[in-house]
C-alpha cells in the first residue's frame, strides 16, 4: 500500500500482533508445517475442529478446555457440548454471556493468560494469506502490501465489509470479536488511551482486575467522554488527539457488526430479541434496526443510552455509521469531498462538512 495510506490503519498494524497468534489456538495449520501451539502451564492439547474461515487448511493441535479445572464448570454451565473442543468457539460462547453470569476468577484468569500470550507467532499472515487468497486478489490496496510486514491482516480487516468470500469473512470477524471482547487486547489501544483512563477513572488497566465483558465498559467511559468533549469543550476533560483517534477507529471497526461493540451488545441485548429478532447482523443492520425503534416505549434505558452515545460519534466520524459510509462511498470520491484538516474543529465538523459537500 502506499505509504500516504498507512495512517489510517495505524491501529490496526497494533491490532495485528495480537490476532496473529490466535491461529495457534484456532485448530489451524499453516501451509509451510505446524507451529507449536502456546499454552498456559499445565494445558493439555488436542485434535480441534477446522473453525469456519479456514476449512482448506488441514487440522492440527488445539486446546481442550474442558480438561482444566479452573474452568470446567462454566464451560459445561454456559457452552453447548459440541463446541468443547473447539478453543475458538468456547472463547465466543463465554465471552457473549450476559454480564450478571460471571466466571470463575480462575477461569478469567486462565482465558485471559492465554489469550495475552498469543501474540508471537509470526506465520499469522501465511494462514490469512491461505485463507483469504481469492480476497487478496480482488482487493487491490491489500494485493500490493509487502508481505511479511505486518501490514496484510490489519489491511484485510479494515476492508471486511468488502470481503465477499464467505470463509475469509469468517476468518476475519470471528478473530477481530475475540479482540474487541477486552480492550486490553487491541495492542496500541492502552498505550494511547492509558493516561486519558486514569484521569476520567474509567475503569483498571491492570490484568486480572476486571472480567471481561466489563472491558468494554473502559471504551463506552471514553466514547462518552469524547461526546462531552465536542459537546462541552471548555468544561470536559481534554482527551489526548491519538487516543481520540483510537477511540473513533475502534467505534469504525466495529461498525458493520454490534457484537463488536460490546457495551452497546450488552445494553441491548434484549432489546434486539425484542425488537430485531429476524434481523441478521452484519452490515450495520442490526445497528440501523435499533435506530428505528429507539424511542418506543419499550426500548430499554440503557439501550437508548448506548445508541444515542454511537449516534453521536457518528456525527464526529461519518465512518462510525457502516451503511452511511457503504452509500456515499462513490459520492464522496466522485464529487471529491474529503476533509480539510485546516478548519477549525476538523473533526467534530467531519460529518456535517461531507454532507454539505455532497
Amino acid at each position: 500500500m502506499a505509504a500516504h495510506s498507512r495512517s489510517p490503519l495505524l491501529l490496526l498494524r497494533f491490532l495485528f500482533v495480537c490476532v496473529c497468534s490466535y491461529v495457534s489456538v484456532l485448530g489451524l495449520k499453516f501451509p509451510s508445517g505446524p507451529a507449536e501451539p502456546p499454552h498456559p502451564h499445565g494445558v493439555r492439547v488436542m485434535e480441534a475442529p477446522v473453525v469456519a474461515g479456514a476449512s482448506q487448511l488441514r487440522r492440527t493441535t488445539g486446546w481442550k478446555l474442558a480438561e482444566e479445572e479452573a474452568c470446567r464448570e462454566d464451560l459445561t454451565r454456559l457452552c453447548p457440548k459440541h463446541t468443547w473442543t473447539n478453543i475458538l468457539a468456547v472463547l465466543e460462547c463465554m465471552q457473549d454471556r450476559k454480564e450478571e453470569i460471571e466466571l470463575a476468577p480462575d477461569c478469567n484468569h486462565l482465558l485471559w493468560n492465554y489469550k495475552l500470550n498469543l501474540t508471537t507467532d509470526p506465520k499469522f499472515e501465511s494462514v490469512a494469506t491461505e485463507v483469504c487468497r481469492s480476497t487478496i486478489t480482488e482487493i487491490k490496496e491489500c494485493n500490493e502490501e509487502v508481505r511479511g510486514k505486518g501490514y496484510l491482516v490489519p489491511c484485510l480487516v479494515d476492508h471486511r465489509g468488502n470481503i465477499s468470500e464467505y470463509q475469509c469473512s469468517q476468518y476475519i470477524t470471528k478473530i477481530t470479536g475475540i479482540i474487541f471482547s477486552d480492550y486490553r487486547l487491541i495492542c496500541g489501544f492502552m498505550d494511547k488511551c492509558k493516561e486519558d483512563i486514569n484521569s476520567l477513572h474509567c475503569g483498571s488497566i491492570n490484568v486480572g482486575q476486571k472480567d471481561i465483558h466489563s472491558q468494554g465498559e473502559v471504551i463506552a467511559c471514553l466514547e462518552k467522554a469524547l461526546v462531552r468533549q465536542a459537546e462541552q469543550p471548555d468544561r470536559a476533560h481534554p482527551i489526548k488527539e491519538e487516543c481520540q483517534k483510537a477511540i473513533l477507529r475502534v467505534a469504525e471497526l466495529s461498525s458493520d457488526d454490534f457484537h463488536l461493540d460490546r457495551h452497546l451488545y450488552f445494553a441491548c441485548r434484549e432489546d434486539r430479541e425484542r425488537f430485531c429478532q429476524n434481523v441478521q447482523a452484519g452490515e450495520g443492520k442490526v445497528y440501523k434496526c435499533l435506530f428505528n425503534h429507539k424511542y418506543e416505549d419499550a426500548m430499554s434505558e440503557k439501550c437508548r443510552d448506548a445508541l444515542t452515545t454511537r449516534q453521536k460519534l457518528i456525527s464526529q466520524d461519518y465512518k462510525v455509521s457502516y451503511s452511511l459510509a457503504k452509500a456515499c462511498k462513490l459520492d464522496l470520491r466522485k464529487q471529491h469531498c474529503s476533509l480539510d484538516t485546516n478548519l477549525p474543529r476538523a473533526r467534530e465538523a467531519r460529518l456535517s462538512y461531507l454532507l454539505l459537500c455532497l
